[in-house]
Parts: structure tokens; sequence; C-alpha cells
């Protein structure tokens, strides 16, 4: 633990808080469709598709725009693209909080939710490049563990939606992601130099490179797994816990927010076993305990089915350090924009999770064939990274 905090104090910390703050508060903007589906569907009439299209609609928006978050990280700079992200989200969070919901335009509020998603691609790089290449792994592992945020939402969302209603949350969110703009302001700096021309024949010059490179869509899929995985189980959970096993929308709330947490809490030290042990050694560890937990997710006992959704999520959450150690480790120069890349792709993975699940289950009549389809996909990632092991032994 002394190691692991003299590497924090290697670099600018309150810069480090400022992105982790960013993340944390942009989560819960970004699964605040799914810790309120619950409410949402009683009180709209919502049938059981509608909800996985509306829960799915925010990681779909998330993915694109966190392409747009990593080209703004690299062109503008990392600290205005950020504060850009959270006005853009107190723009959203006020619409849904003071439209009429006869008009307010379900979709479109939940698509443009995915600005909490685009903070992935400008709060990683905000850290790292205020910490030396040797501190990556447990930088980028403690930025990204802003992703309790998820963990957040999950549990207050559904009671201040019983007090309040479904829509004053909105409001509720509103003000944090104000006070989290000043705050984030005052504690962050910008160490990248240059004038915007500059930037810009930088920008494309990185964008050819990366477009280039097999090493980015290898991770891309790693990354639609683990990450993908994770926020994905994280929205569904509430659905999947209240019609598997008959929680009601708070009990559900509270087991999610229990998952997101361990495999928040996590994340940091999936960064750092990979720094120590090497990405793709932990990855070959990690994967099969994703894969085996997600199989009995839908278990027959409800106390085993619980277990194995907080062992899955701990997994990913491990999963999501290493690989983001491994965009940094391949990708130095250019992680601003590998990581909206990535991200954008592990969005994508997030957005097919709650779809897959749900079209799934209408032909079967079961989550299960769509856990195990998910699982499948781990197994190839899984083959991957040993075969990748066995081309370079070395990493």
């Amino acid at each position: 633990m002394a190691d692991i905090w003299q590497m924090v104090r290697g670099g600018h910390w309150p810069t480090l808080l400022g992105a982790w703050l960013h993340l944390t508060v942009s989560f819960m903007v970004w699964l605040l469709i799914g810790a309120l589906s619950l409410p949402m569907a009683r009180a709209l009439g919502l049938s059981g598709t509608d909800l996985s299209v509306l829960v799915a609609l925010p990681l779909l928006g998330g993915a694109a725009l966190r392409v747009l978050g990593g080209w703004g990280c690299d062109w503008f700079g990392a600290k205005k693209t950020a504060v850009a992200i959270l006005l853009g989200e107190l723009a959203v969070l006020l619409w849904g909080w003071l439209a009429d919901p006869a008009t307010i335009g379900l979709w479109g509020l939940a698509l443009m939710l995915g600005l909490g998603g685009a903070s992935f691609a400008v709060t990683l790089p905000l850290a790292g490049q205020v910490y030396p290449p040797a501190s990556q792994g447990l930088v980028l592992g403690l930025a990204a563990s802003g992703n309790i945020g998820t963990v957040l939402v999950l549990f207050l969302a559904p009671r201040w939606a019983e007090s309040l209603g479904w829509q004053p949350v909105f409001g509720v969110m509103a003000g944090i992601v104000a006070a989290t703009c000043v705050v984030f302001i005052l504690l962050v700096r910008e160490s990248r130099q240059g004038d915007r021309h500059d930037r810009d024949v930088e920008w494309w010059h990185h964008a050819a490179v990366l477009l280039r490179q097999g090493s980015a869509y290898w991770l891309c899929f790693l990354y639609a797994i683990t990450f993908g995985g994770f926020v994905g189980l994280c929205s569904v959970l509430p659905m999947l816990l209240y019609e598997t096993y008959g929680f009601d929308a708070v009990a559900a709330g509270s087991v999610a927010a229990i998952c997101g947490l361990i495999g928040s809490v996590i994340r940091p030290f999936g960064g750092h076993l990979a720094d120590r042990r090497g990405g793709l050694r932990v990855l070959y560890i990690v994967l099969p305990l994703i894969v085996g937990s997600i199989v009995a997710v839908t278990s027959p006992s409800r106390a085993m089915g619980i277990a194995m959704i907080v062992i899955a999520s701990g997994a990913m959450g491990v999963g999501n350090g290493v690989v983001f150690q491994l965009v940094a480790e391949t990708f130095p120069r250019q992680i601003g924009m590998a990581s909206g890349l990535i991200g954008a792709v592990g969005s994508i993975g997030g957005f097919a999770f709650p779809l897959v699940l749900s079209g799934l289950k209408l032909v079967t009549g079961s989550y299960d064939a769509g856990l195990w389809f998910f699982a499948g996909l781990g197994v190839c990632a899984w083959g991957m990274v040993f075969l990748r092991l066995r081309v370079e032994p070395a990493c």
C-alpha cells in the first residue's frame, strides 16, 4: 500500500482526483436510465422490449460520443473537452427534469445521456499525462475506478425515485453535475502544450497510425468483453433480478450496486497487477472467471446466482484495468484517441448486451441463451490472449 501511495504522489494527484470525480459523476449520468428502469416502466407503461431499448440507448450514445471525446481531447485538450462534457450532461439532465413527461422524447433523452460515457476518453488521458510511464497501469486504474458511479446511481436513484418520483431524480443529478464542474475546474491542470494547428496535424497523424495497427482492433474486442460486459450487466441487472428472482426496484438496485462496487474498487488492482505481471498474463487468468460465472448467473439457487453475478462483476473490473494498461503500453502517444476508439467499442458491447439478452429471452423464454452467447465471446477472447502469449511470451 505504501508503494501505491508513493506512485500516486509521483505525479499531480489533484488532477488524478479531478479525473476520478469527473468519471464517477459521469457514470451516474450514463447509467441513470438503467437505475430508474423499473420506476419509469411502471410510471410510463413501458413494455419489456421498450425498456430494454431505453436501457441500451445511453450505451450506444456513449460509444459514438467517446470517439468525439477522444478527438476533442487530442485536439482541444483534455480539460476543455472534459468541461464541455459536464456542461452537456447538465443540459440533458435539465431537459429530463423540466420537460413534460408526455412529450419528453424518451429515446432522444436516453441517447444523449451517452455524454456520460464520453468521460472515459478524456479523464484517462488527463490522469495519465501527469504521471510517468511506469505508473500508467495503476494511475489509469485509479482514474477508471470512477465507474464506482455505477454503484452510487444504482443504489441511490431507486430510493430517490421512491420518495420524489422518477423525474425529479434528473434535477438532483443536475445539481450534482453543476457542483462537480466547479470542483473539476479548480482541481485539474492541463499539461499539454502546443497551439491548435500543431494539435490538428498531430491528431490526423495519430489517427492514420492508429488505424493501421492491428493491436487496436484486438484491444477493442477485449474491452468489449470486459468493460462492455460490466456496464451492460449493471444496466440490465435491475430488470434481470426482478424477472428472475422477484426483487423489487430498491432491492434489485442494492444488489446491482454491490456488483458495481466490487467491479469498480477492484479495477485499479487489475492495472497494478498488469504493471507487475504483464497484462496478457493477468487476462489469461481473468477471462475464464468471467466465462464461468456468467454461465451460472441464472442459477436455480438465488444465493448462487447472486454470487456468480458478484464474481463476474469483479473479474470484469480486473479485466477493465488490465486492458487500459495494455492500451497505454501499446499507444503511449495516442492515448486520447486510442481510449476513445477502444472505449467506444466497449460501449457498443454494453449496448448490445441488454438487447441480445432481451431478444434471446423473447425467443427462448429465458435469459440463459443470451448469457451463454456472451460467455462464448469470452472464450474467443481467452483464445486470442492464449495465442498472443505464445507469440509474445515476454508480454
